[in-house]
Formats: C-alpha cells, sequence, structure tokens
C-alpha cells in the first residue's frame, strides 16, 4: 500500500473514531440536564445499546463483501442527523431513547468498520496500530466533557451540534478518500458462519468484551453522576471525567501501542484486568477532588489497551471473515453495555450509586478469570 494512501486511510480511521469517542462520552455529559430518574437514565442507556448490538452484529457480512467506506458512510450520516434532532426532543424521555437509540446504531457500525479499515493496513503491527487509533476515542471522550464544562458551560444544544458538525465534517473526508475495495478470498461467506459462531477462542473474546465495555460504559455514564452525589459540583465531575477517566484512556494506548511491540496482546489484557480490579475499586471509596482524579486517572491507564487489543487478536485468529469476526465480538461488548447500565440504574435505585458501580471491579475480576482460560485456546485457532 502506497504512503501517501495508507496515510489518508489513517487519517479517515482516526477522525471516525475521534466522533465516536466523542459521542461515547455524549450520555454521561449531558445526562444530568435531562433530569430524569436514575431508572430512565439506565433505560436511556439500554436503547443505545441496542442500537449499537443490532448494528455491530449485522454490519461486519456489509463489510466483509462490500468494502469499509459504504459503511463508514451510512454511519456518519446517521449520526450527524441524530445529533442535529436531539436537542428538539427537550425533556421529552420517549425521543431521548429514540434518538439515542440511532446514535448507538450509527455508532455501532462506525465502530466496527474504522477497526476494520485500520486493522488492514499494517498486519504485522496489528495490535500497536489499532492502539494507536484507539487513542483517538480516549482524545474524543476526553473533548465532549471538556468543552461541556469549559467551553459551552453545560449547553446541551450547542454540544449536540458542535459534534454533528465535526461529524459531517469526517463525513465529507471519508467520501473523499479511496478505500481498498473488498477482496474476495477474504470475504465472509454464509457456509462459514456455523464453524465461526461455534469457535471457542471467538466466544472467550467476546465474553471478555462483554466484561469490558460494561466496566468502561459504566464509568462515562455514570461516573459524573457519582461524583456529585459524593458532593463534587457538575463542572468539576466533568473536568474529572475528561483530565481524568477519557486522559488516562489517551495516555495509556500512546504508551501500550510501544509495548505491544515487544509484549504478546494477551499478556497486556491480563495486567490491564488485573489493574482495572484495583482502580475501579479505590474510584469508589474517595470523596476529594484530588484522588478522584488521581483514581479514575489510573483507571483509564488501565482500561486503555483493553479494547484495541481484544479486536488485534480477533484479527490474528480470524484472517478470513475478519470485519464479522470483530462485529461479532463488539456486539456481545454492546451486550455488556445493555447489561450494565440499567442494573447500576435500578441498584442505585433500590440502594446507593455507590453500592451499584461495585459492579465495575466485580467484572474486572470475571475478566482475569477469561483471560486465563482463552489463553490456551488461541493457540489451537487459525481461522483462514
Amino acid at each position: 500500500m502506497a504512503q501517501a494512501q495508507s496515510g489518508r486511510l489513517i487519517l479517515a480511521a482516526v477522525m471516525a473514531i475521534l466522533v465516536y469517542g466523542m459521542i461515547a462520552a455524549m450520555l454521561g455529559t449531558i445526562m444530568p440536564t435531562f433530569q430524569l430518574t436514575m431508572e430512565q437514565n439506565g433505560n436511556v442507556a439500554l436503547a443505545q445499546a441496542i442500537g449499537l448490538i443490532i448494528a455491530s452484529v449485522s454490519v461486519g457480512p456489509l463489510i466483509d463483501n462490500r468494502g469499509k467506506k459504504i459503511a463508514l458512510l451510512i454511519a456518519l450520516g446517521i449520526i450527524a442527523l441524530s445529533l442535529v434532532l436531539l436537542p428538539g426532543a427537550g425533556g421529552d424521555y420517549v425521543l431521548i431513547r429514540l434518538y439515542f437509540f440511532f446514535v448507538g446504531f450509527g455508532g455501532g457500525i462506525l465502530v466496527t468498520a474504522a477497526n476494520a479499515l485500520a486493522s488492514d493496513i499494517d498486519e504485522t503491527r496489528r495490535a500497536s496500530m489499532l492502539n494507536f487509533l484507539n487513542l483517538f476515542f480516549g482524545l474524543g471522550g476526553l473533548t465532549t466533557p471538556l468543552i461541556a464544562g469549559n467551553i459551552f458551560e453545560g449547553d446541551a444544544v450547542k454540544l449536540c451540534y458542535f459534534t454533528a458538525a465535526l461529524t459531517g465534517l469526517t463525513l465529507l473526508l471519508h467520501l473523499t478518500t479511496k478505500m481498498p475495495a473488498p477482496t474476495g478470498d477474504r470475504g465472509f461467506k454464509l457456509s462459514e458462519a456455523g464453524a465461526l459462531v461455534s469457535n471457542p477462542a471467538l466466544g472467550m473474546l467476546a465474553v471478555f468484551l462483554f466484561l469490558y465495555v460494561a466496566c468502561e460504559v459504566g464509568v462515562w455514564n455514570w461516573l459524573v453522576k457519582y461524583l456529585i452525589s459524593r458532593g463534587i459540583d457538575e463542572r468539576t465531575s466533568l473536568n474529572i471525567l475528561s483530565l481524568g477517566f477519557a486522559l488516562g484512556l489517551l495516555i495509556g494506548r500512546v504508551v501500550v501501542s510501544r509495548i505491544l511491540i515487544k509484549v504478546p496482546p494477551i499478556t497486556v489484557l491480563l495486567a490491564s484486568s488485573v489493574l482495572m480490579l484495583a482502580t475501579t475499586y479505590l474510584m469508589l471509596q474517595t470523596s476529594t477532588v484530588e484522588m478522584a482524579t488521581v483514581a479514575v486517572f489510573c483507571a483509564g491507564l488501565a482500561m486503555a489497551p483493553v479494547f484495541p487489543t481484544t479486536l488485534a487478536i480477533v484479527g490474528n485468529t480470524f484472517p478470513r471473515g475478519t470485519a464479522t469476526a470483530m462485529g461479532l465480538v463488539i456486539t456481545f461488548g454492546w451486550i455488556g453495555l445493555a447489561v450494565s447500565s440499567p442494573i447500576i440504574g435500578n441498584l442505585a435505585e433500590a440502594s446507593s450509586l455507590q453500592s451499584a458501580l461495585l459492579l465495575l471491579p466485580t467484572f474486572s475480576a470475571l475478566m482475569v478469570l477469561v483471560n486465563l482460560a482463552v489463553r490456551p485456546l488461541l493457540g489451537k485457532t487459525k481461522f483462514a
């Protein structure tokens, strides 16, 4: 692949992931503006998760057989339109759920297609490339609460329009970028669906990502409300989410993209899981701004490699039908979002948000066990 073309493809993938990072942080950032109950907040997150699930489980074959470009354009168009319409919902609970469903649907297509695009740019350094790409997810997640709290002063309407405009510009970039056509020999074939779905390694990686996304999105969607409940004001809480958690994700992926050149991806994931267990528990024991910022930042560092490195392992293990395999694993990630947010919301109503968020260290502990279980399966699997 020519260097100029490779650079343009990297830019296109980077902008797509930046947009996804911004919309991933959108719900948690503007949630206080809606003034909904804890249960309703959880159900809005569930609607977004359902959109993510439907998109990611169905878009893989489209990407493998028709190419990444058409999927990326569809995703960016849906997201931009949904963000333009969202401010018109006001406090209408039904419309808020509907628009976040479409934000999720577009996001599910976008994240699968962008990671599949980056995965094929340099197959010899796939884990490093995907971690570099996904550091821009952290940048997007940092940007949304930062500008919401410090530039737009909590104005959700301005935030939605700003993000919609950036999404539209990204769509134009993708429209004018030449992307490789799908190759028939590596495309998804319906006859292979049974073998792919029943593959034990794919199943374990899917469970691993299910647990991880439940933890990460738990922070994005609930951290601000949790910090406010601990007596920290909204603007400071948004800054902790941005300059703590999102910055931790960003810096962590910069660092780990170099580490992965020498350290096996599965080992990096084990270390991350152990650190997630410690940092998410610590995050829930702090009440001062300083300690909360440090704990949340460390949690972001711990989580940084997990999503892209898991997808890199999927790409290495399933070189045929890569996007389909990634889409299936990512789907389980979004199921984690769908399960965790309503559980947290309902547990918070019944007891306290602090108790409900103990789900995060619990799921981190389960990630350690799944990592140990999947190791012997990877050496025996090669879906080529």
